[in-house]
């Protein structure tokens, strides 16, 4: 695909767009209280999607995909003309926790119909109220659009068949991006069962962030993520997190260092856990 824009964007270019330029701003924090948060403050312009309904279709039976999988490809472009996205629009994403929540989810599934222009806000709605960007508690308006049309996802992803064959295997890499109690075993506050998947590895995604919660420079996290992958191919790479949703932060921090985007297995732990597949831990090893 041809990015020419950065899939990040700071909260001072979009104050400085946002007058210009025609972009559709979206906010797409996730969590109970996510549509009552944005009734009751979201930047000015901006239109809530929620990850449950527009950015999965999320089955009773999670062994089936995991708790998030992909929704329908007509359904998911009937959520952007619902939204008034159309293939020349710009996008700019945010939600509440820097791209943790739905945002880096949104920015890939954009990015995997082959969207050009879409961009998450480095630091989150913290970070736009930070520099006084224009909030909002009103309806806002719509822009009427053409129907979006689109085939299949463009962007490499794996199964669970794909990611039981190879995890093992020395010349592919599964990185776990879930916080190091839930890989290692010790806890596990969503899914049935604690512990990883025998062979992945553990790459929080919270350490692409600086302290002040805001993405690692591009340089840096090129030099991350090319030290990790050591000249493997990006197809020899697989990401999962617990539902499908944060590996995505990853897969967006590894776009903005400029590297090949890798495979997201959607599915995820949630899937996995709940397959009888072989589950490894750390607890009581040093």
């Amino acid at each position: 695909m041809d990015i020419t824009i950065s899939p990040i964007i700071q909260a001072s270019e979009l104050l400085k767009l946002y007058a210009t330029e025609n972009i559709v701003i979206v906010d797409a924090s996730s969590g109970k209280d996510a549509k009552s948060n944005y009734g009751s403050k979201h930047l000015k312009g901006a239109l809530f999607v929620d990850l449950n309904t527009d950015l999965a279709e999320v089955n009773k039976d999670p062994s089936i995909g995991g708790r998030h999988p992909l929704p329908k490809i007509e359904d998911f472009a009937k959520t952007l003309s619902n939204i008034g996205i159309s293939k020349t629009s710009h996008v700019v994403i945010y939600d509440d926790q820097n791209g943790s929540s739905a945002a880096a989810r949104f920015w890939w599934m954009l990015r995997s119909i082959g969207h050009k222009k879409v961009q998450v806000l480095n630091g989150g709605i913290q970070e736009a109220e930070k520099i006084n960007f224009p909030m909002s508690s009103k309806t806002e308006i719509i822009n009427n659009t053409e129907m979006y049309e689109f085939n299949d996802w463009k962007l490499p992803m794996a199964d669970l068949d794909e990611v039981e064959k190879v995890s093992q295997m020395e010349n592919h890499t599964v990185i776990d991006v879930r916080d190091a109690d839930r890989y290692n075993g010790k806890t596990e506050p969503i899914d049935l069962i604690a512990g990883h998947i025998p062979g992945a590895i553990n790459i929080p995604f919270s350490e692409n962030l600086k302290k002040n919660g805001q993405f690692l420079s591009p340089s840096e996290l090129k030099i991350k993520y090319e030290n990790i992958f050591k000249n493997a191919k990006s197809e020899s790479i697989i990401v999962h997190c617990g539902s499908g949703v944060t590996a995505c932060h990853t897969l967006l921090a590894i776009a903005h260092a400029g590297l090949e985007i890798p495979k997201l297995y959607v599915g995820s732990w949630s899937e996995w856990s709940r397959n009888d597949k072989p589950i490894a831990t750390l607890i009581g090893k040093k």
